[in-house]
This record gives C-alpha cells, sequence and structure tokens, in this order.
C-alpha cells in the first residue's frame, strides 16, 4: 500500500511522516517512505530543480515531460523495491507536483492531475491532504531557522491551498482513489491522523511486512 502526504508547506506533513514511522515500529509495521522526486534522470532533475525554486521551465510540455520522466524512474527504481517489502508513506507525491506545475505554467491543475495519474505504478491507494490554514502554516514556518523557500510565502501559500482541494477533487474523479481531507492543527488532530493512517496501513500490510 501506498499512502501519500500532501499539502502546502508547514501543514504538518513531515510531523505525521515521522510520527507514522515511530508508530509503525510500534506496532511492528515495516513502514518504508519515499519523497516527492526521483532525481535518477539528470535532464529531468534539472527542469525540477528550477521549478522547485519557482522558474518556470521554457514550455509547459518541457515541465511535464520532466515530472513524468521522473515519476516513471521513482516507480520503477524506489517505490516498487519498497513497496516489496510493505507498506509505503510519502511525504508529498503526485498531487503536490500537479499543483506546483499548475501554479508555474497557469494551467489548469486537473490537467496535470490526469497526465501524472497515467503513472499508474505511482498511484497511492490512499491520499492525506492535510489542510491546515494558511496562516498557521506561515507561523510555523516563521519558527524555523531556515529561509524561506518558493510558495512558502503566505500569497503563494493560499493558491496553492486552493490548487491542492482542486487537484485532490481531480485525482478522485480520475483515479476513483480517496483522498482524505483534514487539518493538522492540534495535537489532537495529529493523534486522529495518525490512528487512522496506521490501522489503514495495518490493513494492507501483509504477514512479510511485520518486523
Amino acid at each position: 500500500m501506498l499512502l501519500a502526504l500532501e499539502g502546502i508547506a508547514g501543514a504538518g506533513k513531515s510531523t505525521l511522516r515521522d510520527r507514522l514511522l515511530s508508530a509503525a515500529v510500534a506496532e511492528e509495521i515495516r513502514l518504508g517512505h519515499i519523497g516527492q522526486f526521483s532525481w535518477l534522470s539528470l535532464e529531468a532533475t534539472r527542469t525540477l530543480i528550477g521549478l522547485r525554486a519557482g522558474r518556470p521551465a521554457a514550455t509547459r510540455e518541457q515541465a511535464l515531460a520532466a515530472a513524468r520522466r521522473d515519476l516513471e524512474l521513482h516507480a520503477r527504481h524506489n517505490l516498487g523495491p519498497a513497496l516489496s517489502l510493505g507498506p509505503v508513506v510519502a511525504d508529498r507525491l503526485t498531487l503536490s507536483t500537479a499543483c506546483l506545475l499548475a501554479l508555474l505554467h497557469g494551467r489548469p491543475v486537473d490537467g496535470y492531475i490526469r497526465q501524472l495519474a497515467e503513472v499508474t505504478p505511482l498511484r497511492a491507494e490512499v491520499t492525506v491532504l492535510l489542510t491546515t490554514g494558511p496562516e498557521l502554516c506561515s507561523a510555523r514556518l516563521s519558527r524555523r531557522t531556515t529561509a524561506r523557500r518558493f510558495g512558502e510565502d503566505p500569497s503563494t501559500a493560499h493558491r496553492l491551498a486552493y490548487l491542492y482541494e482542486q487537484a485532490a477533487t481531480a485525482w478522485t474523479e480520475t483515479t476513483g482513489l480517496p483522498v482524505l481531507r483534514h487539518p493538522c492543527t492540534t495535537e489532537r488532530d495529529l493523534d486522529l491522523l495518525t490512528a487512522a493512517c496506521l490501522e489503514r496501513l495495518s490493513e494492507a500490510a501483509p504477514p512479510t511486512a511485520r518486523i
């Protein structure tokens, strides 16, 4: 089973991922984790690094081709081997890539979702969209010692939050797969999300995935 955590910067994805990894150890579930990109193609990596820095590619087609190529490599060389050992949690995945492309190239996000979802091995069976408000996310980011990256300023965060909602709807319409929307605002939210995700992971984990 592949579980994807999505949402704007500061929404709580990394916190939830770390909580899930710790809880999985306690439940004796071998839970793997992957990131958003594979970084296995030099050409695609150059384009993706630019996109992550807020620099659109030369064309929409170039950006989409780089994202698809990276997803295909990710599925073949990273996700496939990881899933052979047990369930996997991804901190950002297809929805995040589609939202980044839509933000920078000014096209509807549902079109990017449809095309990226064609990489079927990388379809998350369950996606959790953290809907934590942009104002709280910005406050959390302000406490970090690192400089803010592209997409973390308040105005862009609001635009991305809107795109994520559209992307989540398009994902379910395209794939038939669920997206669970929930804020990660309080400790209770984190506890509820961890329990809900862990229950799904536990149900999907075969006996061989037990530690």
